[in-house]
């Protein structure tokens, strides 16, 4: 083989955009250069159009021309018409004139070079001649050639490639004809009418020449584009395939690509050339290169679909080891990561070989597919909380394809004359110990699927797999694994579905585990409560369960299917898309169960209760009854209470286990819920209720139940936890809606506010109530509704349309609503056409219209409580709409789409889409009688103010959870409640702990103070964390256009602002940021898909739709500048990006190290805002001197309102505040270590005396010391006993309290004087407690009630601060200042990319390494703000730093022991040095990151 030395023009691949010189490939007469020159003539055309020329310009050689040319006709017809005339745009007419006139002349030059490349005898001219037709060729439009001319121009062409005796004509008349094909793309056919195919074939094959062997790989896929029947009958595969190992990666990649092309269109007939490739394929599958595996796997899934009918040819593919390969690739620790649709598409392979062929049935079990798939299936759960940018159906699609593998490897009953079957059956039968590792590996997994939310179609995929492992299994291990899995409990979760699929599937696993092995699942699924759900369907009426759920949630892949009966099958057929369950299968079922395996006996209804069950309605019933007692004997309800609950927990932790289903129907979840809180949780409260007198009472029982509870640490509470949490999973049936109805689509809603929006309208046609006199006819037409807006505007509106008394100011309001709508809605239609990208608006009309614009999207995200609040302020003045649906009433709190699909859900409680809307729906509307009851939901805020409960119940019962939820579920509103209610004991179990031992201490029952030391376990928070709402959202949440236009069912919104604790850390960051910046930074740009890279906040891709805008701070003024910089841009929607003066550095690196250092200036102990004591002032080695750092955290100190210095602490504060939601909004990560204590006052939470151990430990003992002695003191007062008052110590510690000297001033804050009636009094016994609650005044309510006051209004300039409230302290802590535990050195080298001379295993990474591991604390800090610029690592740790860790090869100078590791902090690049040692490195890689810190500058 020769290389002639010729240029070869490679495909080579495009470098990144940061390497990436400008403009580098506009001129560049490459192979596709043609076609790029083409398409930016074409491009500066359509600019004139007045759209966007970039966005439409086609500059890659893969795309056909014929795709490009009806791209470009489809853009005109969008753009108008404009183009049509001669006077739109001049430099349009100038351009087409000089296109005209270079077009001639290039047909010229053809005609002249065609009769120099007809000289046979001159070779020299012929080499002339074809060099000159490459550069023409290159450069011309499609418009310089015709038919003719590209005939003569092809024949010619191909018979100088046949020319053997030179190689440079061969060379260069190849590239002619690749540049033929790209600037002409008829002229394919003519090259194939020439025989250029076989010719190109035979040059390939001979191999003489290595560029032209290459240039003819680049013609053939050209050509292999609009001919592939002809490539493959001239034998163009094995051409391109047979020496593919002798070219580099980008020509194998060529290669590749036109063995693609022609699969793509094979041919019905059998594919013997095809066949002959597929050894050479299965071994391209072993290669690393990514693309060109991506490739191969195209194409044996294309050869398969092919032979799919052909067992033979199937087990002909397999025999080429195609079984392993692709197993291999679907390992998740493969070095080829492939993309999401061929992942999917090589399970999709395995499937078809698997149906068709024994040999890859056979094969696949015994590569022990099951774990394969096990750890695929267990990737689902968890995909969510991982980055990725793949689309929202990529999960479902590809665990849907499993799926279709699992059943397909459990062979149905085989069909007479089915012999594959029988083959396939008996291979199991012949090898059980296969059967039992596959069902020992899938079944537990698949069980985890149905548990954890699934939708409907995964769950029938799930139900059929099980049902056909069921009847295959006989061994004993099997039932083992079904226990262990417990399928009882889970079978009779899925027969209180609605969607009689699932029950169906769920019914046979029962009959088939019953028939044969009656006597290991009788008990259980009576005791789990399958056979109360089956003697429900019995009671029912029959056929009256949920028809077919004809919509199945998600994206189904492209086989859509209209009934899930068919989802799963090998093959659709047209003629099977009708239900194969009837209305009545599931009654014929359960009578069929129930005659063969449940005697008369069972269904007496005392007999068929277990004996724990029973027991535990008895304790139910003396629960409730002791509701009956008088109040007033509180000491009999507290040891009857006790007793009770022991009886529970007795049964609850006994030998024998009690189930999901006996927990839920004894009743004492119900009985518990009303026992705490006194009946109270089913009402709402109001200001001025008689039943808030027994809110003391209510609190006093939460307190004798939180000490039985911890009473051994956190044993007893896990176990209710766990208990209420399967509770609620068996019972909630929360749908999940995929708003299909709300994609982006332009029209006009004429209701409330006439204007343009993104989304589809409702057609409403609201029509006066029957008898209703008060108000007038609308309008008997059905009118377009804006879907998105709430309810009380649509009030509003109709107020002043209906109302009988409509005044002449009303209508001047309406007259300037339409005004202001119709310049909304031309404004609206004008960007349409225009570019997606940020442009600052200039005119001041535009600027001010685009602010309205975003206050309404803001408004729309509000809370629906204020917006309800404010439309009823009026509500003494006008009268009240009262809207019904189909006789139902619809809630004004939600919008028209929510109230409207709340009202269809009644009904199906299935997953679902809402497609149902887009029909007609008739409203009714009413006049609400002027007395209507008050739906405030105030907790009476005022009538416990000198409480210790008060915080307690204030976060109880503030956030109420609504009504619906006990009307459409009231064991599962009891659930919620109870979960709630422990939720909150364990989130103030100090509090209620402490308050009890106070009182223990006053009623003489603790002898010492040092008694009172309480030691706390609270739970872990996960463990309230339910994974099945947890799914749910994230599948809901994959829907961010729904989220973000408050398109949600209202379900979503209540529980999470009711019960937020259910859900995880990251669902909730990811509802944050939808909720709060969706409308800006998400929905008008990406509708369709969520990228999860963005859950954790971190911010590096957030920004990435807001406009840009660049500040210049000053280091040694930096809050000066951080002042400045809010002023200018914190309430714009804007991110701000920092630069330094006198730095060269920007972008992300000093953006996130300005937030740094602004949060270290704030804790200067010279600005007055924090609590400090000696030990808080940290002169620590990494830190700026004098920094404040508490060891509890920043927490205001107390100011008195008359102090000089005060209001510009204030000012610090609104500073502050500003800052913070700034960050958040951008997605930056502060350094500022708030305390615990702060975090609950930014969440708008009430603090008590015991907030303070959080704040300063040793002030809340003393406190807690003293007021117990003030209560000992109150208690021996009241009961007027000597002999009680001469026992008793009230001494403190030995000590009178005259004796301590202690005066009315806060300790440590001699100016704050606590109380100035006190101010010259001593503390004594007498005005002790009045001393205390002094003390707990200053320090956390009044003392800083101003300071967290001006944070809260600095931080909702930026966005309302409410949006908060759905985190708890620590998270809130993780979401602003990233995550405490730096780095985990088990999964560091899983993070960390290596390149540019490194890897993995390189001594220096391995050095680096083992330093940070040893390095403490501040020095990792110090590492991070050296590498990235901020000392924390973002939520969710090092795997969401974006961009990833980058460790490179420095090369320096010759000696690199002399050169310092530097940084680029925006890509968080590291570029280190290969130090001779371990040592050496650690030496300079200290002195860097201590050194290098405060600048930037080119490294």
């Amino acid at each position: 083989m020769e290389n002639r030395g010729q240029k070869r023009m490679e495909v080579v691949e495009e470098p990144p955009a940061d390497k990436r010189a400008c403009n580098s490939q506009d001129f560049r007469p490459s192979t596709s250069g043609g076609s790029s020159v083409q398409a930016q003539a074409n491009g500066a055309a359509a600019s004139g159009h007045g759209g966007n020329g970039d966005a439409d310009m086609d500059t890659s050689s893969s795309a056909s021309p014929s795709s490009r040319s009806d791209r470009e006709e489809e853009d005109s017809e969008d753009y108008g018409s404009c183009d049509d005339s001669d006077d739109a745009d001049p430099r349009r007419r100038v351009l087409q004139q000089y296109q005209r006139g270079r077009s001639s002349g290039d047909q010229m030059k053809l005609k002249s070079l065609m009769s120099r490349l007809s000289e046979e005898n001159d070779p020299s001219l012929q080499l002339t001649g074809l060099t000159e037709l490459c550069e023409v060729l290159s450069f011309c439009t499609e418009d310089s050639l015709s038919s003719v001319m590209a005939d003569i121009l092809s024949r010619v062409l191909v018979k100088l490639a046949k020319d053997e005796s030179n190689g440079d004509i061969m060379l260069l008349a190849i590239r002619a004809i690749t540049y033929l094909c790209d600037v002409y793309p008829r002229s394919v056919a003519f090259l194939v009418k020439h025989e250029a195919i076989p010719a190109l074939c035979q040059r390939l094959l001979a191999i003489e020449y290595l560029d032209v062997a290459e240039q003819c790989l680049q013609a053939l896929e050209k050509i292999s584009r609009d001919q592939p029947v002809a490539c493959l009958n001239a034998g163009a595969i094995m051409a391109v395939l047979s020496y593919i190992d002798f070219f580099s990666t980008s020509i194998q990649r060529v290669a590749v690509s036109t063995v693609v092309n022609i699969c793509r269109k094979l041919p019905p007939e059998p594919p013997s050339p095809v066949m002959d490739a597929v050894p050479v394929l299965c071994n391209l599958l072993q290669y690393e290169d990514r693309q060109l595996v991506e490739s191969v796997a195209i194409c044996l899934t294309k050869i398969a679909d092919q032979v799919s009918q052909s067992p033979a040819m199937l087990d002909q593919l397999c025999s080429h080891g195609l079984i392993h390969q692709s197993t291999h690739l679907l390992n998740l620790n493969s070095r080829t990561t492939l993309s999401q649709p061929v992942y999917n598409g090589v399970i999709g392979l395995l499937r078809k070989l698997s149906s068709g062929s024994t040999l890859a049935f056979r094969t696949l079990y015994e590569l022990n597919i099951g774990y394969r798939l096990k750890e695929i299936i267990s990737t689902y759960d968890i995909s969510h909380s991982v980055s990725s940018t793949q689309p929202i159906n990529a999960c479902s699609n590809q665990v849907h394809e499993v799926l279709k593998l699992v059943i397909e490897l459990l062979p149905a009953s085989p069909v007479e004359g089915n012999s594959l079957a029988l083959e396939k059956e008996s291979f199991l039968v012949d090898q059980p110990n296969l059967l039992q590792q596959f069902g020992a590996d899938v079944l537990p997994v698949l069980i985890q699927v149905l548990k954890s939310g699934a939708s409907v179609y995964v769950s029938y995929g799930c139900l059929s797999a099980i049902y056909k492992l069921t009847c295959l299994s006989k061994s004993d291990d099997f039932v083992e694994l079904l226990n262990n899995a417990n399928i009882s409990s889970v079978l009779a979760g899925i027969l209180s579905r609605k969607d009689h699929h699932v029950v169906v599937v769920a019914l046979q696993i029962a009959e088939v585990l019953l028939d044969k092995y009656r006597d290991a699942f009788l008990n259980s699924f009576i005791k789990e409560g399958v056979f109360f759900a089956i003697a429900a369907f019995l009671n029912s009426d029959r056929g009256q369960q949920n028809p077919v759920s004809d919509i199945i949630q998600g994206s189904v892949p492209k086989e859509i299917v209209k009934c899930l009966c068919q989802a799963f099958e090998g093959s659709v057929s047209s003629s099977s898309q009708t239900c194969k369950v009837g209305n009545d299968s599931v009654y014929i079922l359960a009578t069929r169960i129930k005659e063969s395996f449940f005697g008369p006996e069972v269904f007496d209804s005392q007999k068929g209760l277990t004996d724990v069950l029973q027991n535990l309605k008895n304790l139910s019933v003396e629960l409730n009854d002791l509701m009956t007692v008088p109040i007033d004997a509180r000491v009999l309800h507290g040891e009857k209470f006790i007793s009770i609950w022991n009886q529970i927990m007795e049964r609850l932790n006994g030998r024998e286990s009690v189930s999901t289903f006996e927990f839920i129907e004894s009743g004492v979840v119900k009985a518990l819920a009303s026992y705490l809180s006194n009946g109270l949780y089913e009402r709402k409260l109001g200001k001025g209720d008689p039943e808030c007198d027994s809110l003391p009472l209510v609190g006093n029982r939460f307190e004798v139940f939180t000490r039985l509870l911890w009473s051994d640490g956190e044993a007893t509470s896990s176990v209710l936890i766990q208990k209420l949490q399967n509770s609620l999973s068996s019972l909630e049936s929360y749908p999940v809606v995929l708003s299909q109805f709300l994609k982006q689509k332009n029209t006009f809603a004429a209701v409330p506010s006439r204007r343009c929006i993104s989304y589809p309208v409702l057609r409403v046609r609201f029509a006066k109530a029957e008898g209703e006199t008060c108000l007038r006819d609308y309008c008997q037409d059905f009118v377009t509704v804006d879907p998105l807006c709430y309810l009380g505007a649509v009030e509003q509106y109709m107020l002043s349309k209906v109302n009988l008394e409509t005044l002449n100011s009303v209508k001047a309001k309406d007259q300037a609503i339409e005004c202001q709508s119709s310049q909304l809605q031309s404004t609206s239609i004008a960007c349409q056409g225009e570019s997606s990208s940020h442009m600052e608006i200039d005119s001041p009309n535009a600027s001010q219209l685009q602010g309205s614009q975003e206050e309404e999207d803001q408004d729309r995200l509000t809370d629906p409580g204020e917006e309800k609040s404010s439309s009823s302020n009026g509500e003494d003045v006008r009268p009240r709409l009262l809207f019904r649906l189909e006789g139902l009433e619809l809630d004004s709190s939600l919008t028209v789409y929510q109230a409207i699909l709340l009202h269809k859900l009644k009904s199906s409680n299935e997953t679902t889409n809402d497609s149902k809307l887009s029909g007609h729906h008739t409203i009714t509307y009413e006049r609400v009688p002027q007395l209507a009851e008050s739906h405030e939901n105030l907790f009476p805020l005022g009538s416990m103010d000198n409480d210790e409960y008060h915080p307690f119940l204030s976060y109880l019962f503030a956030h109420q959870l609504g009504l619906r939820h006990k009307g459409t579920s009231p064991p599962a509103y009891a659930i919620l409640f109870l979960l709630k209610s422990l939720e909150g004991m364990n989130r103030f179990l100090f509090h209620l702990i402490s308050h009890e031992r106070i009182n223990a201490f006053g009623e003489g029952r603790l002898e010492s103070l040092d008694d009172l030391r309480v030691q706390v376990r609270p739970v872990p928070y996960a463990e309230f964390v339910s994974s099945k709402l947890t799914e749910k959202l994230e599948q809901q949440l994959r829907d961010s256009f729904a989220v973000s236009t408050c398109g949600l069912p209202p379900w979503f919104n209540e529980l999470m602002d009711s019960c937020p604790f259910l859900f995880s850390f990251e669902v909730k960051s990811k509802y944050f940021r939808l909720a709060a910046f969706g409308s800006q930074q998400q929905v008008h740009n990406q509708p369709q898909h969520l990228s999860s890279s963005n859950v954790h906040g971190e911010g590096r891709s957030v920004t990435g739709s807001l406009p840009r805008k660049k500040f210049l701070a000053c280091r040694d003024k930096i809050l000066e500048s951080a002042a400045k910089m809010m002023e200018l841009h914190g309430t714009q929607k804007v991110a701000i990006e920092v630069e330094y003066s006198e730095e060269v550095g920007t972008g992300l690196g000093p953006t996130l190290e300005f937030y740094t250092l602004v949060s270290r200036a704030f804790q200067n102990p010279d600005l007055g805002m924090w609590r400090s004591d000696r030990s808080s002032l940290a002169g620590k080695p990494m830190e700026d001197p004098g920094s404040l750092v508490p060891p509890s955290g920043l927490f205001p100190r107390p100011w008195s309102a008359a102090s000089a210095a005060f209001p510009g602490v204030l000012q610090k504060f609104v500073l502050l505040g500003t800052v913070v939601a700034k960050a958040l909004q951008d997605g930056r990560v502060l350094d500022i270590p708030f305390s615990k204590t702060f975090y609950k006052l930014i969440l708008g939470q009430e603090l008590s005396s015991f907030d303070i151990h959080f704040v300063d430990p040793e002030l809340c003992k003393t406190l807690v010391e003293l007021q117990a002695l003030a209560r000992r003191k109150k208690v021996i007062s009241e009961s007027q006993s000597d002999v009680r008052a001469a026992k008793c110590d009230l001494s403190f510690r030995g000590t009178k309290i005259e004796d301590l000297c202690l005066d009315f001033s806060l300790p440590g804050y001699r100016g704050y004087v606590l109380a100035p009636q006190f101010a010259s009094d001593m503390v004594n016994l007498d005005n002790l407690e009045e001393y205390v609650k002094a003390i707990v005044n200053a320090t956390v309510c009044n003392g800083i009630q101003k300071q967290v006051e001006a944070f809260r209004s600095g931080f909702n300039k930026v966005f309302p601060i409410e949006y908060l409230k759905i985190f708890n302290e620590e998270e809130l802590e993780t979401l602003l200042c990233g995550e405490r535990d730096l780095f985990n050195m088990n999964e560091v080298l899983d993070h960390i990319k290596f390149d540019h001379g490194y890897t993995s295993s390189s001594p220096p990474v391995e050095n680096l390494l083992e330093i940070l591991h040893e390095f403490d604390k501040e020095k990792q800090r110090a590492f991070l703000q050296f590498v990235t610029g901020c000392p924390r690592l973002p939520p969710g740790g090092l795997a969401s730093l974006n961009p990833k860790l980058t460790i490179v090869r420095k090369h320096g100078s010759d000696s690199s022991e002399t050169d310092l590791p530097s940084v680029m902090t925006c890509a968080n690049y590291l570029k280190l040095p290969p130090y001779s040692s371990k040592e050496k490195m650690k030496e300079k890689l200290i002195y860097a990151i201590t050194e290098g810190q405060g600048s930037f500058h080119l490294s």
